[in-house]
C-alpha cells in the first residue's frame, strides 16, 4: 500500500457522511457505533476518534495492523493513522466521539496534558475498559452531549472543551494504569519510543536536535530513527517538531506573551524564524493562528 496514494478523510468529510450531535467543525457525538465513518478501503484519518464498543465486534486495520474490538473496548485512533478493512458485525453498538485537529489542540492547556493519550493511541489503539471505566466515559459522552444542546449557553464551548480536557484526564489515568500493568512486557522498540517521547516532551523547548536526544539515550541517531519508526510510523523529527508545535499553539493561544518573547523562550534565533517554522507545520501566520 503505497502511503502517497491514500485519500484523506477530513472531519469535515466525516461529519457529511454520518449523523449526529455537532458544535459546528470541532466536535461530533454518535450514539451508535456503527455510524462511525470507518472506511473500507485505506484512509488516512485527520481527526480524532473515541469510540466504546458496548454491544457486538468491529475489526479493522490501522498503519497494516489487525485489531478487534469486543464488548467493553474503547479505541482511540489519533490524527494520520491509515484506516482500512472495516468489518462489524450486524449487532453493533457503542458511543463514539469525533473531534478536530484544531479543537483537539485548543482543548489542550499544556503539552503533558496531550502526552499519555498521545502515545497510548498510537501503539494501544483499542484497551478493554473496567465496568467502572466503561461507566465514567458514558457519563462524560452524554454530560457533553446535554451541554452541547445548550444552544443558547453563552459558554457552550467553553464548558464543552473544559469537560473533554477532564475526561482526557481519567482516560489517561487508564492509559497510566494499563501501562504499568505492560511493565516486563514491552519491546526494545516500545522502550526506546517511550523514553524518547519524554526527553522530547520535557526539551523540547530548548532542544530540537535527534543526535542530542541519540546522545542522551546512549544510541545512535540511526538506531534511534530507526525504532521510533518502527514503533510510531513517524520520524524522530516529526515527533520534535510535533511538540513544538503544540507548544507554540499552547502559548499563543493561552498566554498574552509577545510572538517575540515565545520565540525567545522556546529559543528560536528570532521572532522571523519561528514565523516561518509555524507557517510550514500549521499553514498560517502566529499572528494569524492567534486572531482565529
Amino acid at each position: 500500500m503505497a502511503n502517497d496514494n491514500v485519500i484523506e478523510t477530513s472531519f469535515a468529510k466525516a461529519r457529511r457522511w454520518t449523523s449526529g450531535m455537532s458544535l459546528g467543525e470541532d466536535l461530533l457525538l454518535l450514539d451508535r457505533l456503527a455510524d462511525a465513518p470507518f472506511p473500507t478501503e485505506p484512509r488516512r484519518m485527520n481527526f480524532i476518534l473515541i469510540g466504546l464498543c458496548t454491544r457486538g465486534r468491529v475489526q479493522y486495520r490501522m498503519d497494516l495492523q489487525e485489531h478487534l474490538v469486543t464488548p467493553g473496548d474503547i479505541i482511540m485512533a489519533s490524527e494520520r493513522h491509515i484506516i482500512d478493512n472495516y468489518m462489524a458485525s450486524p449487532d453493533l453498538e457503542g458511543l463514539c466521539m469525533m473531534v478536530s485537529v484544531p479543537f483537539y489542540n485548543e482543548i489542550i492547556r499544556n503539552v503533558s496534558d496531550a502526552s499519555a493519550l498521545f502515545l497510548f493511541s498510537r501503539t494501544h489503539p483499542v484497551i478493554a475498559l473496567s465496568p467502572r471505566d466503561q461507566q465514567v466515559f458514558r457519563e462524560y459522552f452524554y454530560v457533553i452531549r446535554a451541554k452541547m444542546a445548550e444552544t443558547q449557553n453563552h459558554f457552550r464551548r467553553d464548558l464543552v472543551r473544559t469537560l473533554i480536557l477532564a475526561m482526557f484526564y481519567d482516560l489517561s489515568d487508564v492509559v497510566y494504569r494499563f501501562s504499568h500493568s505492560e511493565v516486563g512486557r514491552q519491546s526494545r522498540a516500545d522502550i526506546i519510543f517511550t523514553q524518547f517521547i519524554k526527553l522530547v516532551e520535557e526539551n523540547c523547548r530548548h532542544e530540537r536536535r535527534v543526535g542530542w536526544y541519540a546522545q542522551q539515550l546512549c544510541i545512535t541517531p540511526k538506531y534511534l530513527s530507526e525504532m521510533v519508526k518502527h514503533t510510531s510510523k513517524r520520524t524522530p523529527n516529526e515527533w520534535i517538531d510535533n511538540y513544538v508545535t503544540l507548544e507554540l499553539r499552547v502559548l499563543l493561544k493561552n498566554s498574552a506573551k509577545t510572538i517575540k518573547e515565545i520565540a525567545e523562550e522556546l529559543h528560536f534565533a528570532n521572532q522571523s524564524f519561528l514565523g516561518k517554522y509555524f507557517k510550514e507545520r500549521v499553514g498560517m501566520s502566529p499572528s494569524e493562528y492567534r486572531r482565529s
